[in-house]
């Protein structure tokens, strides 16, 4: 059973009834997805997500929509957050935004991980002797989609900052950087990750993952 019970337009107080008309205008639709409606138990909660997920994920910026959706299916997946995927799947496709492009960027974020576990225990080990190393994990997933080079980058990064892992991390800035990426562009990357995961957490801490 969920924390909370989804708010319906017609139970929805003043402040959360204002935005849902905004996400109606956004969005162009008549209903509002319930996965937002979780967010109206809150009403500053769902304000606040709403006003963070118009602008960095769903608006072009320094990054077009298409990338920043992309990053965005790349965090849900990370986090766990099958009804945000689900919603940000349909959303994408709607975009343009084909079902084998958002099964790569759900992979590509898959292989970050792995890389991420292996690069942050060799930092935080307290030891050199790891880095000696051969790495020994196969990564061909990084050059072998339809993705180009930079939405790659792009999520790996995303991923590599929301894991904690300071050598990927760098590693992945340093390379953007030197594609060409400017660096608000950089940085709006990680306010759209930033956003979706609080989305996803929000709803798997009331227990609607």
């Amino acid at each position: 059973m969920a924390f909370v019970e989804p708010v319906s337009a017609e139970r929805a107080e003043e402040k959360a009834a204002q935005v849902y008309e905004r996400i109606r205008e956004v969005l162009g639709v008549t209903e509002i997805p319930e996965i937002f409606q979780y967010f109206a138990a809150v009403p500053a909660f769902l304000h606040d997500f709403f006003m963070n997920f118009r602008k960095f994920v769903l608006s072009a910026g320094k990054l077009d929509e298409k990338r920043k959706l992309l990053i965005a299916v790349a965090v849900a997946g990370q986090g766990g957050g099958g009804r945000w995927l689900d919603y940000l799947a349909t959303f994408a496709e709607s975009r343009g935004i084909s079902r084998v492009e958002l099964a790569e960027a759900l992979a590509v974020g898959a292989t970050n991980s792995m890389y991420n576990v292996l690069f942050k225990f060799r930092d935080i080990s307290g030891t050199d002797v790891f880095s000696g190393m051969g790495v020994g994990l196969r990564a061909h997933t990084f050059q072998g989609t339809s993705l180009d080079e930079t939405t790659v980058e792009l999520i790996n990064l995303s991923l590599s900052d929301i894991n904690s892992c300071k050598p990927c991390t760098s590693a992945h800035v340093a390379k953007v950087r030197q594609m060409g990426v400017p660096d608000e562009a950089i940085y709006e990357a990680i306010q759209c990750a930033a956003t979706m995961v609080c989305g996803v957490q929000f709803l798997r801490s009331v227990g609607m993952g």
